[in-house]
């Protein structure tokens, strides 16, 4: 049942021809469960099979084929629930849920309805540029996946691929309580945060591992709740804040038109940026929702629950805290550092050296956030799959605290170990040494490099003390003599020291 929480800010109100128009947003997240098999059958759930070579007969659903639950994956929903702080429910039950579609061999979903295994609760989320506030959790119900349509192998036929069919997935549905895009997809962000450090879920959205579907409806800031359409597996952050934008424009649109919003199921197409209409959009009713004849209700103990609670592993906001506190590093920072498992796990192999010191943990933050998420934006490669590791990142840290090169240096180094890293795996010290890098710190040689410098700008001299600024451009004169080799505290200490500064 949709209630909204709040009113936004009138700074996220959208403006219409009449007046102006708030967005309500709840989402479904689909999570498939990590699981080596499907809910109700043993066969595989591994990602890029043949087609058909991962179907059992309960999945295909040929006569007298029984389903059995999977307790691993009970188990992944509770954990989750844990993790979303949630209430886990005793007693839960499995419902068929009635639907034709050629993917869906039973005729049928067994899914959960009245009775899912997670009910209430809530996390907080930071959207970008904005302020935290919580979202709420309606519920976290397990189900099993249908198969796969293939319409583009032949202009007469679809095909139709069952590999996926009976694979677990937790449907995690919020309370409408978002407000803007950017709200929606610092959700999903968030949710795929903390099952991937549950390890319940991957989070592999290209895959499909994790979607989202995403409900959209506008009102009158405060009035009454608007008809909503849903947006069908979204299934990225960009992709999910332009579906929502053009949705919610395309409603104001037909209302303040005359019009009348009908509920519906609708598509997005990335490609034209655009939402279009698949289906309209079935209520509970239509699903002619009953208890699955063939499974009995799942009984959970507490003794069951306090054992996964006691397993848990440490949470990003749990994380993020500790980063602050441990590294004293900003809780900015400590955010986005943790708000992937993957994130934190290579950051704390950066700082630690294996010694009493560890390197110092605001330049590692940096250079992970800078220099090395840039080059893997830019590269679409994935933290697991960098060029450049946390060893091979850590040394190129150590070169520059020993002032073996300068910070300019090291982004040079950095960009030949990167492109070069999955190649030739060279350190920075191997690189360094191979192009002659290292910095010069030998003050005799600085000092003639900038008595060089100053004779032959003798006229700029002459204008420094009147113009401390012109520092600036003997700086990089011997800077440049240097081949950028030179020292930058020496230089500007030596040039001060000459130039009477």
């Amino acid at each position: 049942m949709f209630t909204a929480k709040r009113i936004a800010d009138k700074k996220d109100w959208l403006s219409g021809r009449d007046h102006d128009w708030e967005i309500i947003l709840g989402l479904e997240i689909h999570a498939q469960v990590a699981s080596k098999s499907k809910l109700f059958s043993g066969a595989a759930t591994e990602f890029g099979a043949e087609p058909n070579t991962q179907v059992s007969l309960v999945d295909a659903a040929m006569p007298g084929m029984l389903p059995v639950v999977n307790e691993f994956c009970i188990e992944q929903a509770v954990r989750t629930g844990l993790g979303l702080n949630a209430q886990i429910n005793k007693y839960s039950r499995f419902d068929r849920k009635n639907y034709f579609y050629p993917d869906l061999p039973q005729g049928y979903q067994i899914s959960q309805f009245e009775f899912p295994i997670v009910g209430e609760g809530e996390i907080e989320i930071t959207p970008e540029n904005g302020e935290p506030c919580i979202v709420g959790i309606e519920r976290l119900h397990l189900e099993q996946d249908a198969g796969k349509s293939i319409h583009d192998l032949s202009p007469d036929e679809t095909y139709v691929d069952l590999n996926r069919s009976g694979v677990c997935l937790m449907e995690i549905v919020s309370k409408p309580d978002m407000r803007t895009p950017e709200e929606a997809s610092a959700y999903v962000e968030k949710i795929r945060g903390i099952v991937r450090a549950l390890g319940t879920c991957d989070g592999d959205m290209e895959k499909g591992n994790l979607r989202a579907d995403v409900n959209v409806s506008v009102r009158k800031p405060g009035g009454e709740l608007g008809t909503r359409c849903e947006i069908k597996n979204v299934n990225s952050m960009r992709f999910i804040r332009q579906a929502i934008n053009y949705e919610a424009r395309r409603q104001i649109d037909v209302l303040e038109a005359g019009g009348e919003i009908h509920q519906e199921t609708r598509l997005f197409d990335n490609k034209k940026g655009e939402t279009r209409s698949m289906r309209s959009k079935e209520d509970a009713h239509d699903y002619r929702y009953f208890p699955d004849p063939d499974l009995l209700p799942i009984k959970i103990t507490n003794k069951y629950i306090d054992d996964i609670r006691a397993d848990m592993p440490e949470l990003p906001d749990a994380r993020a805290a500790r980063f602050v506190e441990q590294y004293g590093i900003p809780a900015y920072d400590a955010g986005i550092l943790t708000d992937d498992k993957a994130k934190g796990d290579f950051y704390e192999r950066l700082v630690s050296t294996g010694g009493a010191k560890n390197r110092d943990a605001k330049i590692a933050a940096n250079w992970m956030m800078g220099d090395l998420f840039g080059a893997l934006n830019k590269a679409s490669i994935d933290l697991d799959d960098s060029p450049v590791n946390s060893d091979g990142l850590g040394g190129l840290l150590d070169l520059i605290g020993d002032k073996t090169i300068s910070g300019k240096i090291a982004k040079d180094v950095f960009e030949k170990m990167f492109e070069g890293g999955a190649k030739t795996k060279e350190s920075a010290g191997e690189i360094v040494e191979r192009d002659g890098l290292k910095q010069v710190t030998d003050t005799g040689a600085i000092e003639k490099m900038v008595q060089d410098v100053i004779e032959a700008n003798a006229d700029q001299a002459a204008k420094v003390a009147d113009n401390p600024r012109l520092i600036g451009f003997f700086v990089g004169q011997v800077m440049k003599a240097s081949g950028g080799k030179a020292n930058p505290q020496a230089v500007n200490e030596i040039l001060r020291k000459k130039l009477g500064l």
